[in-house]
């Protein structure tokens, strides 16, 4: 980086700026002091008319690859198709001696890229109409930029779910009739002995059963469930709900087994009998044509309870690991699922500051694996 050239004492003389003037000027916002500017967090350049760099701080060689001139640094560690022009842009600036601020620019250096605030402010010459040159202060948004994105999603996701909640409301009446009417329907027909009729009106029952369905499971997505601040032993949970799931179990000649820990500190109900209830759903669902499920608790670490649910199923594809947890995302065939239950399931973990994962088995099958965070621990 160029060092200034003024290193003489400034003269007094009144005349006018003389070629070396501008490049004093510009340097003269460091003060005689330089600490100051030296520590501090931002990048604080400073340039001459011609766009050459004066003095920069240390954190400008962090945040900038710096040469010898500020729009040519500029434009090294940017798009040309997005920030075409710094030369451009700065004279004109310069020209107009007015303050512009470039927000959110995506620049690259040492292999590392990070949305920078640029300031740009011109030095005016007070003793005549132009300028002198200009600073430039560079702030490092990246991480202010990822919250703030991470909050707009966030309200967004929050928005989508008043508008579920409130579709969900509005369509559970007239469901509720035409099921109701549909009813009504067969039953006269049944007593006519009319079969076709009978078959179509089935038909449209069971289409509306599963609109039923899903609109059950986006309320419960969308709303915040009333969490019980009960304390109960993990496996009592996991055993009331593998009950509801026995006798599914046992027409598809399923074998559930257990392996718990005892020594499991209790934890706060809440949700989680809905999170084991629809992982073992799903385990049965993978396993159609038989198979075994295993179901354990372990302690990990000294804080963590983990709760594993490994069937012998067809497993999914390693890829979809992730997905399996979005809303509306179902490996399973069309009109067989709705995918809410796996999103339902991280979303009531979460809340417990716990998460969830999925693995397939080598030799077949998958594992869902639950870590929930102990009380007081």
């Amino acid at each position: 980086m160029p060092e200034s050239p003024g290193q003489q004492p400034e003269k007094s003389d009144k005349s006018g700026p003389q070629p070396e003037k501008p490049a004093a000027n510009a340097r003269s916002i460091f003060g005689p002091d330089k600490s100051i500017v030296q520590s501090l967090p931002v990048a604080i350049i400073a340039f001459d008319q011609d766009l050459k760099i004066i003095e920069a701080n240390p954190q400008a060689t962090k945040l900038l690859g710096l040469g010898d001139y500020i729009d040519k640094s500029l434009a090294e560690g940017t798009d040309h198709k997005v920030w075409a022009g710094w030369t451009e842009q700065l004279r004109s600036a310069l020209s107009t001696a007015q303050t512009c601020t470039f927000d959110e620019v995506s620049y690259t250096s040492n292999g590392r890229t990070r949305l920078l605030r640029i300031t740009f402010t011109p030095l005016k010459d007070a003793g005549a109409q132009g300028t002198l040159g200009g600073t430039i202060i560079v702030e490092d948004i990246t991480e202010m930029a990822n919250v703030q994105r991470q909050l707009a999603d966030a309200e967004r996701l929050a928005a989508v779910g008043r508008l579920a909640s409130k579709v969900a409301h509005e369509l559970n009446n007239p469901l509720d009739g035409i099921l109701r009417y549909i009813n009504l329907a067969m039953r006269i027909i049944e007593q006519e002995n009319l079969e076709k009729p009978k078959e179509y009106l089935t038909q449209c029952r069971k289409g509306l059963m599963r609109m039923v369905q899903i609109v059950s499971e986006l309320l419960e997505f969308s709303r915040s469930t009333y969490a019980s601040l009960e304390y109960v032993r993990i496996e009592q949970l996991i055993e009331e709900a593998v009950k509801t799931m026995e006798s599914r179990a046992e027409a598809l000649d399923i074998r559930i087994l257990r392996d718990y820990d005892r020594g499991i500190p209790e934890i706060r109900s809440g949700n989680l009998f809905q999170v084991f209830c629809n992982l073992t759903k799903n385990a049965l669902d993978a396993m159609l044509q038989g198979g075994e499920l295993r179901i354990s608790t372990r302690i990990e670490g000294q804080n963590t309870a983990v709760v594993e649910f490994r069937d012998s199923g067809s497993g999914f594809a390693p890829e979809n690991a992730e997905a399996l947890f979005e809303p509306f995302f179902t490996t399973k065939d069309r009109g067989k699922g709705t995918g809410l239950g796996l999103a339902i399931c991280r979303d009531i973990v979460e809340s417990y500051h716990g998460r969830i994962t999925a693995e397939n088995i080598p030799d077949g099958g998958s594992v869902f694996i639950v870590f929930l965070p102990l009380p007081g621990k």
